[in-house]
């Protein structure tokens, strides 16, 4: 850090910048390989995610087929997350998130084939992404808890916020592309773009120099998942923290899920409309990340997560019942504000309150939670919404999600003392 001398002639440290204190963490060279990797690689995944949901609703017309292909592809996170997460502390993690990107390239490759061939139907997609979601289910535990080894401990709350940023710079930038290859080239060029893009993660996995080399251990799978969990319940904040992140995604995701409805039958636009909001709400969300790695390692993260909790239930309300495009445009971005900032809070909370030898596992049982809330909330508003309406499905959910956040804000406090 850079100093200065005072009027005594005294060297004083200087106050770092706002850019230093923000991307703090891209001082580190290992985390600016993965940060990079996975950019490029999420770019293409959003890519294939707005190309294969305007896919499916274009064959089938299926307000139910949007929500059964999040199912598929969520499910496996859910039911194999605690498997991953143990694995992910007795295997090189690295190698773990290795073998993951491999299994998503080829099933990536597979549909891009399957469309340029004209064979395509839904169940390919459908198996498809569950296969994906499979991998994702070992890869994201692993990688959860690799990029905090990366950095210094103070600077982990920075390289979750950025890690969110690289995220969400994907879904912005990722379903614009795909707004003009679906356009202008087709499904296909989706597809492979994002089988491609794997590449760039595996490229950064075998660079970097961090390794996490598992200790020893005559445990049994069985018995290392139940310390997992023994620790988890052993810290009310921790529990409360996991249900806010099943929460969170049950009542939000849906609304990505539903916007090629509100784009189709509401607004009467087309797929560069579509990716057009998806970038909007990545805006919103990159704008919500700076502002949580701005912060650092500040206190009241707990706080400032259930507030701006209240705020993505607001906005979630505000989307089910407008009818007009440009108020649905302003909306979309404070939703990606709020939904990343509290991502990043409770994410960076999370990993400060676990130990790196149960660093796996834990993120395993928060990523089962987390990831675990949007198959099911996709899988309930399926059979919701065809009998109740998209915007009445909305607007029960971003009721809910005020009054989750009103209940740890006044009623159970140990997450807004936090």
């Amino acid at each position: 850090m850079p100093t200065e001398v005072d009027a005594s002639g005294l060297a004083v440290t200087a106050k770092p910048s706002i850019l230093t204190r923000v991307f703090k963490a891209f001082s580190y060279s290992d985390f600016r390989l993965m940060w990079f990797g996975a950019c490029i690689s999420s770019i293409g995944t959003w890519m294939q995610i707005v190309a294969q949901s305007w896919l499916i609703y274009r064959l089938s017309h299926s307000a139910f087929l949007l929500a059964l292909d999040q199912f598929l592809g969520g499910i496996p996170i859910f039911l194999f997350s605690l498997l991953g997460g143990v694995v992910a502390d007795r295997v090189e993690r690295r190698k773990i998130l290795l073998a993951s990107q491999y299994v998503q390239l080829a099933s990536s490759a597979l549909l891009a084939i399957l469309v340029a061939t004209g064979v395509v139907h839904i169940w390919h997609i459908l198996c498809l992404s569950f296969v994906s979601g499979f991998a994702q289910a070992f890869g994201g535990p692993a990688y959860q808890a690799l990029i905090p080894t990366l950095v210094n401990r103070e600077d982990m709350p920075n390289a979750i916020a950025l890690n969110s940023i690289q995220f969400n710079m994907a879904v912005t930038i990722g379903p614009a592309l795909a707004g003009q290859a679906l356009a202008r080239i087709g499904e296909t060029w989706c597809f492979g773009l994002n089988a491609a893009s794997f590449l760039a993660p595996i490229i950064a996995l075998l660079l970097i120099s961090s390794r996490f080399l598992p200790k020893s251990s005559n445990e049994s799978v069985l018995t290392s998942l139940k310390l997992g969990i023994k620790f988890v319940r052993q810290q009310e904040s921790m529990t409360a923290l996991i249900v806010l992140a099943f929460c969170m995604t049950a009542l939000s995701m849906p609304l990505r899920t539903y916007i090629p409805v509100y784009v189709n039958d509401i607004f009467h636009a087309g797929p560069r409309i579509y990716g057009d909001l998806l970038s909007l709400m990545g805006v919103g969300s990159i704008c919500g990340s700076l502002a949580i790695a701005s912060l650092g390692n500040a206190s009241g993260k707990g706080r400032r997560a259930l507030i701006m909790l209240l705020c993505l239930g607001a906005t979630i309300g505000g989307f089910a019942i407008s009818r007009s495009l440009a108020f649905s445009c302003t909306v979309l971005v404070l939703f990606g504000f709020s939904l990343m900032a509290v991502f990043a809070s409770v994410s960076s909370l999370v990993q400060l309150i676990t130990s790196d030898e149960m660093r796996g596992r834990v993120m395993s049982v928060y990523n089962c939670a987390f990831r675990g809330g949007m198959p099911l909330g996709n899988l309930v508003s399926g059979w919701m919404v065809p009998v109740l309406s998209a915007p009445i499905v909305l607007t029960v959910n971003g009721l809910m999600l005020i009054g989750v956040a009103l209940y740890f804000l006044l009623v159970h406090r140990r997450v807004a003392a936090l």
